[in-house]
Parts: structure tokens; C-alpha cells; sequence
């Protein structure tokens, strides 16, 4: 377009109406989830990757299993998004940070963050053995997306009585036909430094515009 704007500069008459940009925004805002494989250059070296084949929530990268039992009810929506299973692509990897996971799956249902935010500031969750707290964040600005952020932390008792906890940063965005979210997951008392605060955050915004092209 631009090109096409300084020949202009030199012509009497315009040839035409110049392309509308909507087709061009409509295409940006088309999501493929083959594109996800490439949101891993935004990790730092060092960093281990695989292919991420667990449930497409972020109830199960926090460690919970099955249908967790959430105070408020509703606010289980948030890290269990309606999705289809079988579509879900995605990846974890490993490092001095902590763990991050980024998942895109279709979507199977609407987004329930206008719903359930006012009362899901501040909510709690359990699963067997697994406890967890959860407090809202602010999403990061998404264009023509709804985003919602979660911190929370977990602990689990395991054999012997003894406690392992995790926390954890995670953001997701609801895409219209898809849902992609992106969790850090650290623990507390790892010897090696986190990853910079609003990583996740930055992350979700940059595997968004990943999926976009």
C-alpha cells in the first residue's frame, strides 16, 4: 500500500479507490494454531521444549486433576475454558525459571470472563490432595480478544504428610473461535531467579500474535 501511495504522489488521477485495510486486519486476526511452535523464540535460552500433551486447561498445569471443586462454583470457567480436546496444539518447557506451558485449543463455548469477573477476584480450589488460591489479575491488551490473568498458588500433600507447593502466573485470551492460554508455573523455594515479572503476560500477547501471523 505504501508503495502504491507514493506513485500516486506523481499521477493526476488516482487509478482507483485504495484497498480497504479491513481485509488486511481481518487477516491478522486469523488465528492458526500450526503457528504455535514459533511463540517459543520468545524464551530465554537455556530452556527445554516439548510438545504439551496434558488437558487443555490451566487447572491441569497447575497441578489439579479432574473436575476441581472451586468457591465461587462459577469461577472454575476460568481455567477450565470450554475448548475441544481434540483440537488443542501446544508445548512446555523447562528451565531455571520455572516451567511455561503455551496451549491453543478451539473454543466450545463462549467466553465466561464477562460473567463471573466480579466474582472472581479472589477464589479457591480443590482436588484431592491439591489445594489452591487464585487471585484475579489484569489481562494483557489483546486487539479484538477478551483476556483474563490468574495468580495462584497451590499445595499439594503427598505421602508421609508432606507439603509441595507451586505458583503460578497464567493469562488467557479468548480468541473468538479459539481460547490460547500461557502459564509460568515456579516454585517457591527453587535456589534460581524467576523469570521477569509480566514474562507470562508478554508471552500471551506475543504467542497471540504468533497465532495471527
Amino acid at each position: 500500500m505504501c508503495a502504491l501511495a507514493l506513485a500516486g504522489v506523481g499521477c493526476a488521477q488516482s487509478s482507483g479507490p485504495a484497498p480497504a485495510p479491513a481485509s488486511q486486519t481481518t487477516a491478522r486476526l486469523t488465528i492458526d494454531p500450526t503457528r504455535i511452535d514459533r511463540a517459543r523464540d520468545a524464551l530465554p535460552d537455556g530452556y527445554e521444549v516439548a510438545a504439551y500433551t496434558g488437558p487443555p486447561a490451566p487447572f491441569a498445569v497447575w497441578g489439579f486433576r479432574g473436575s476441581p471443586v472451586t468457591d465461587p462454583a462459577p469461577c472454575a470457567a476460568l481455567a477450565a475454558p470450554a475448548v475441544d480436546p481434540g483440537t488443542a496444539r501446544g508445548w512446555s518447557a523447562s528451565g531455571p525459571g520455572g516451567i511455561v506451558y503455551a496451549v491453543v485449543a478451539g473454543a466450545a463455548g463462549p467466553s465466561p470472563i464477562t460473567a463471573v469477573r466480579a466474582d472472581c477476584a479472589r477464589w479457591t480450589a480443590v482436588s484431592g490432595h491439591t489445594t489452591g488460591v487464585v487471585t484475579g489479575v489484569p489481562g494483557p491488551d489483546v486487539a479484538s480478544a477478551q483476556t483474563v490473568g490468574m495468580s495462584g498458588t497451590a499445595t499439594t500433600v503427598v505421602e508421609g504428610g508432606t507439603e509441595t507447593r507451586s505458583h503460578s502466573e497464567t493469562f488467557v485470551a479468548y480468541l473468538d473461535r479459539y481460547v490460547c492460554f500461557v502459564a509460568v508455573v515456579t516454585d517457591p523455594g527453587s535456589p534460581d531467579p524467576a523469570l521477569a515479572p509480566g514474562f507470562a503476560s508478554d508471552l500471551l500477547a506475543e504467542t497471540v500474535s504468533t497465532l495471527r501471523g
